[in-house]
């Protein structure tokens, strides 16, 4: 393998490349061919992504199933030498073509086809033939589709999928039984974009939706493909891994001890940053699914050459399919996704939203940097961030789960939550001139089951007041966003336990420890504590509530600001008198209270969050669907299907997004879905973490502030499925557009079954209606046309071997004196002077004769053998 001619030239301001691997050099893909891959071959993928300050770097090498082993190895030497280039910086990635990673697959929006052939194949045509194509497409998957091409026959066909019928000049979409509205949505698209693409939009589609408005189209497809059978086979579902299996993780370090490499496994689920060595490499084994590769950047030269192969033999050590999906990850130029399966990353001069800086050579506490709430509406990226919608500034409503209904709170006790109840929130705010509501069903750690249960039927009644309408928030007591904390301003307090119902009175301690944290009314919570020594912390403020006096406790790391929220909140906990007490300088009493000193937290606390909180969507598994979550990356507004449901997790909360044509059953079982999804986190994710639902067409600027660009009008103007569809024109316009389609039937028509000849007075036997069988997709042993040296020349559409019908239209093919067949070699691809004698294509100037017209030529009741063929 040579591969010392060099890389071509790399454009480092073009977002996507890709290249064809062809004779083992790179060959650059045109754009107008992206999407499309051939099976023979194997290609190379770079792609650039900017995401305010960070740039992502992702090298793809992707094998066809067919391609040859010397390509995959040309390939991926390839890869490490772009890598090499870009200095060591991306992100690589082995993609086998059917099991490609979601980064691969979000580079092709409108979806991905694979081609039968190779650049190299007798399968080349020229741009002239464009038009003279005969494929069947399968299309599966969710977003984005892919389509492989399939045998011609309805033996491919299954109820569950959906499929094109690619003819050239006519591409018709059959939508099986049981295709749910999302794929065939997804499927039209796909057409649509061979039609706009490949045939510069000078081809048809049609639509087969199983009822009588098909019949041309079905008539079409059986001349095509023969008789339809009585029934088809079922969809075969994927066997895919779910999250269960993907949380499975286990971490390898890889070294060499004698000239041999040995793995050795060093820890599982959880995993901790600290775990890689910069001097060394790691595979992290995620359940089978997925191998990753953790290059050090300490590590030598030939380790990161290898780590392509180390990822290989590993997989076939484990016995784990070819298939398997890899990734290869530089030290400091970690992924996401590969970030994630860890508890927690932590990178050199980290951020945590607007004005959160951290040095990991400091270990001082570090304080929020204030900001103007009134930019939240007008600056949702902010809005996003900080997890606010405004000021806290709206209305508030609070009801308390009691026996299985919902009661109105006395305002004067809102802020006040007990361990042992639930609760409802109804904050109305207005923006842009607009009311808006958020519902927040806050469910304390020791509520009853029945008040549980009964809290989440109260939420649902309450949305339905609001014409569902409402974002709902599940906050689990200790995890209150926010916001949560914004709208009670400052007045927050959480009792371990008790409900503080009116005439239950529950027996309350003579002894009670509050925590409080928070520097100003938007983000000051107080949380009652265990009452003991051991539950102190330098870092805060304390209120130690006694039968007769209120101690107000002042950690030597407080600031004046924390202590002035907790005088507030002393007089709501207690109306006992005050004493303040610093650290270092209590009472015998104070200690006493608590019984007896102990030792407690001291060390200044370094507040962290993972780096890795970028935000990820996925699109959730449908009633049928094993517990399987299907990641859209790069995401934006367009990725939102209405008959969905999405997952949006920023790591402080996770959002549900419900599409308005999503299922009943989807929609009721959302959160226990989102809560599954962190119980399944690999990263050991905390399952309190609050669950906001999002409806469509109501969206929060928390939500919205997480996608680069926002269209508060898209849902209003969108188009369903019904509409593209009849967009696409009157279908009976399809099947009269030419004749070309009898061709098939003249063409094949037996020599035994001639007709008979003129004179002996009786009339030529007529083919028959249907046709006998499909035409073979293989092509022809009459020799193609010289390749082209060009990719671009080679993706046009198939050769004339493939065609679907000769270029002479059927009256001129009758103008011949004898019974026998033409082959097609002698029609096809042919100069006017090439033609057989006698064969005159141009009619003498007339063009083809429609179906109406020959019937009108005719006459009333006569009977004509050709069916109403594929429009020109």
């Amino acid at each position: 393998m040579d591969l010392d001619s060099g890389l071509p030239s790399i454009d480092m301001l073009q977002g996507l490349q890709i290249w064809a691997i062809e004779k083992m050099k790179m060959v650059r893909v045109p754009e107008k061919a992206y999407g499309s891959f051939f099976e023979g071959d194997c290609y190379i993928i770079l792609h650039k992504e900017k995401s305010g300050r960070d740039v992502s770097v992702d090298i793809h090498y992707w094998i066809g199933r067919d391609s040859a082993v010397d390509e995959q190895g040309a390939a991926a030497a390839y890869t490490a030498q772009l890598d090499s280039l870009l200095g060591d910086i991306p992100v690589q990635h082995r993609e086998v073509q059917g099991y490609e990673s979601d980064v691969f697959k979000s580079y092709f929006k409108k979806g991905i086809i694979y081609k039968k052939g190779s650049l190299a194949s007798g399968l080349k045509h020229v741009e002239t033939n464009m038009y003279d194509i005969q494929r069947l497409l399968h299309i599966k998957g969710k977003k984005p589709v892919t389509a492989s091409e399939v045998h011609l026959s309805w033996d491919s066909f299954n109820k569950g999928e959906v499929f094109l019928l690619d003819l050239g000049k006519v591409l018709i979409q059959w939508n099986g039984p049981e295709a749910n509205l999302s794929e065939k949505s997804r499927g039209l698209a796909l057409a649509r974009n061979i039609r706009d693409g490949e045939r510069g939009g000078r081809a048809q589609i049609g639509v087969v939706d199983e009822d009588h408005s098909s019949a041309d189209l079905l008539q079409i497809m059986e001349t095509v493909l023969g008789p339809r059978p009585g029934s088809l086979q079922d969809a075969v579902k994927e066997d895919k891994a779910d999250e269960f299996q993907k949380a499975n993780l286990r971490l390898y370090h890889l070294y060499e001890k004698d000239a041999d490499l040995v793995v050795q496994e060093i820890a599982t689920r959880p995993l901790t940053q600290d775990l890689l060595q910069h001097e060394d490499c790691y595979i992290l084994d995620q359940g089978g699914f997925k191998i990753y590769v953790w290059r050090g950047h300490g590590s030598s030269k030939e380790e990161k050459k290898a780590a392509f192969s180390w990822a290989v033999g590993f997989i076939q050590a484990k016995g784990y399919p070819a298939t398997t999906n890899v990734e290869v990850v530089n030290d400091g130029f970690e992924s996401t996704m590969f970030k994630q399966l860890f508890q927690q990353w932590t990178e050199k001069d980290q951020m945590e939203g607007p004005g959160w800086a951290y040095n990991l050579a400091k270990t001082a506490k570090v304080e929020p940097m204030k900001f103007d709430v009134t930019h939240l509406h007008g600056w949702p990226e902010l809005a996003a961030e900080q997890r606010m919608v405004d000021d806290g500034s709206g209305k508030v409503e609070v009801w308390q789960i009691e026996d299985l209904h919902k009661k109105p709170v006395d305002p004067k006790k809102y802020g006040q939550f007990y361990g042992g109840g639930c609760y409802l929130v109804l904050y109305t705010y207005q923006k842009s001139g607009r009311t808006q509501f958020i519902i927040y069903i806050w469910q304390g750690r020791h509520a009853l089951v029945d008040e549980v249960m009964a809290s989440t039927l109260n939420a649902i009644e309450l949305d339905h007041m609001y014409q569902e309408e409402p974002v709902q928030v599940w906050v689990t007591m200790g995890r209150e966003p926010r916001h949560f904390l914004a709208i009670f301003k400052g007045r927050l307090i959480v009792f371990q336990n008790g409900t503080g119902r009116d005439g239950r009175a529950d027996p309350e301690p003579d002894i009670r420890l509050f925590q409080v944290r928070g520097t100003d009314e938007c983000n000051t919570k107080t949380s009652e504590v265990p009452a003991r020594a051991s539950s102190l912390n330098s870092n805060d403020v304390f209120l130690l509530s006694t039968s007769h006096i209120c101690y107000l406790w002042c950690g030597k790391g407080c600031s004046g600001d924390e202590r002035e929220m907790a005088r507030m909140v002393a007089d709501i906990v207690s109306h006992k008198d005050k004493q303040t007490v610093l650290e270092g300088q209590e009472p015998h009493s104070f200690w006493e209270a608590l019984g007896g000193r102990a030792p407690y937290a001291s060390d200044k606390r370094l507040q962290k969050k993972p780096s890795s909180c970028q935000p990820r969507l996925f699109q959730c598994p449908s009633q049928t669907d094993r517990f399987v979550l299907t990641e859209t990356v790069f995401f934006s507004q367009d990725d939102l299907d209405e008959d969905d449901i999405m997952l949006l997790d920023t790591w402080e909360e996770v959002f549900l997004w419900i599409g308005k044509d999503s299922n009943t059953y989807e929609k009721r079982e959302s959160v226990a879905l989102a809560r599954e999804y962190l119980k399944s986190h690999p990263a050991g994710r905390d399952p309190a973490t609050p669950i906001i639902v999002v409806k469509q067409g109501h969206e929060p600027p928390t939500f919205t502030g997480w996608f680069s660009f926002w269209d508060p009008y898209k849902w209003n103007n969108g188009t369903s499925y019904e509409e593209l569809k009849n967009s696409l024109g009157d279908v009976s316009a399809i099947s009269e557009m030419t004749m070309e389609l009898n061709n098939i039937n003249l063409l094949q028509w037996p020599p035994d079954k001639g007709p008979s000849t003129p004179g002996e007075g009786a009339p030529a036997e007529a083919p028959p209606a249907m046709a006998p069988k499909p035409l073979s997709s293989e092509p022809s042993s009459s020799p193609s046309s010289s390749p082209s040296s060009s990719y671009y020349s080679s993706h046009s559409n198939y050769n004339s071997d493939m065609s679907l019908v000769p270029k002479c239209p059927v009256a001129a093919a009758t103008a011949v004196p004898t019974a026998v067949p033409i082959p097609r070699e002698r029609l096809i691809n042919k100069a006017v002077e090439d033609l057989p004698e006698g064969l005159d294509p141009t009619l003498g100037g007339n063009p083809p004769l429609t179906t109406k017209q020959l019937r009108a030529q005719e006459g009333p009741g006569s009977s004509s053998s050709i069916r109403d063929p594929l429009p020109q």
